[in-house]
């Protein structure tokens, strides 16, 4: 369901230390450990490779994205449902990142498959497929945690 996760020292080694001076590492990483509950792989790699070879441009991102990711006009939960949704249209594998989210902010299993029956008028069965696949992933992840 996720990548792999990056070797931090091994990019470390490779391509310097973290260095953005706005925010430590820890605080760019609590903003999605808040919000998913853990730092999904590739913003670890984001905030490792860039935070040493482009800290400004790291800054910029982290901006923008906080900016885009909460508007005003929704709250947390219907933000991150329609994420789920347009990323499942492309079929891609960080809908389960934002179905998660959304499921922390307090989405229901129906909400979630409204979204996958959404998808599925315009993309089709594969996304139908797609996204019953993640939910039935994410119910097991959930079984393993209260466990």
């Amino acid at each position: 369901m996720l990548p792999p996760r990056i070797d931090a020292e091994v990019v470390k080694r490779a391509m310097g230390s973290y260095a953005d001076r706005k925010a430590s590492y820890a605080e760019r990483a609590e903003i999605y450990k808040e919000l998913v509950g853990f730092v999904p792989p590739r913003i670890e790699a984001r905030l490792n490779v860039t935070g040493a070879l482009d800290p400004e441009l790291l800054a910029m991102q982290e901006e923008l994205r906080q900016h885009a990711m909460y508007p005003k006009c929704f709250d947390v939960k219907t933000a991150q449902l329609m994420l789920f949704g347009m990323l499942l249209m492309d079929l891609s594998d960080a809908a389960s990142i934002h179905a998660i989210a959304a499921r922390r902010a307090g989405a229901t299993w129906e909400e979630l498959q409204a979204v996958v029956s959404l998808c599925f008028l315009f993309r089709g069965l594969s996304a139908a497929n797609r996204g019953a696949e993640l939910m039935a992933n994410m119910a097991k992840q959930e079984a393993a945690a209260t466990t």
